[in-house]
């Protein structure tokens, strides 16, 4: 069983190269299949799921690797209640989203955890 390792974004895209760096990380690590990615979007991180991205730093790395993440077979996940979530539009991705007591479960569950 490979460990799973939870990829926890919450700096903002608008503002910070982390988010995109994360997600490159997260797709890189995930095409290896030695460890299980779940990539966890929380706060303004949420906007990395936008239909438009164009105003975020390092905006090609959303492009080319959020769909990577998602196609490697673990779930983007998203903070329950944004207010990120209402004006993303059509999100290039499929995502969930859940809650702080499933976030805390899924941090235990983790054997690694990466915080961007």
């Amino acid at each position: 069983m490979n460990p799973r390792v939870l990829v926890l974004v919450t700096s903002d895209p608008r503002t910070s190269a982390r988010p995109a760096e994360a997600i490159r990380i997260a797709a890189g690590v995930g095409t290896w299949k030695k460890a299980d990615i779940t990539l966890y979007l929380r706060g303004p991180a949420v906007l990395a799921l936008g239909e438009w991205v164009d105003d975020l730093v390092d905006e090609d790395n959303f492009t080319r690797y959020l769909p990577i993440v998602a196609g490697s077979g673990g779930p983007v996940l998203v903070q329950r209640g944004a207010a990120e979530l209402d004006g993303l539009g059509d999100s290039p991705v499929a995502f969930e989203a859940i809650d702080d007591a499933r976030l805390a479960e899924l941090a235990a569950a983790s054997e690694s955890v990466l915080r961007f």
